[in-house]
């Protein structure tokens, strides 16, 4: 087996480059959210790439699927805050529906790994 396989993933990957586009899209905020929604944004826009290297670090595929739920719920929350960061008019349309694009995007790949772990058990 392959060391640190899940860095092979393109979800993997895909989530990598959400984190880095709602770091540097939250670097626009205005300065009293700082300690607010862009920390809370940050930390959940930072647990989908961490949860799934997380899960991939576990033995069995129950363990692993429990870290790639907790990974989509962490992308949820991200839509969330994104979903109250335009209600506030900290970003646009254009950046609202770009990173919706991207999260629907990561969602549906995270959404068919979980399947595949379960279909395949602990198989290596």
């Amino acid at each position: 087996m392959e060391n640190f396989y899940y860095r092979r993933l393109d979800v993997y990957k895909n989530a990598k480059s959400l984190s880095h586009e709602v770091c540097k899209l939250i670097k626009t905020f205005p300065t009293e959210e700082r300690f607010g929604l862009c920390d809370q944004l940050r930390r959940a826009a930072m647990s989908i790439p961490i949860n799934i290297a997380e899960g991939f670090g576990r033995f069995s595929a129950k363990e692993k699927a429990h870290f790639l739920q907790i990974a989509f719920g962490s992308l949820n929350e991200v839509m969330c805050e994104l979903e109250l960061s335009y209600d506030e008019d900290y970003i646009d349309k254009e950046q609202f529906d770009n990173m919706e694009t991207i999260i629907l995007s990561v969602k549906k790949q995270l959404a068919t790994l979980h399947r595949s772990v379960l279909a395949n058990g602990d198989k290596p």
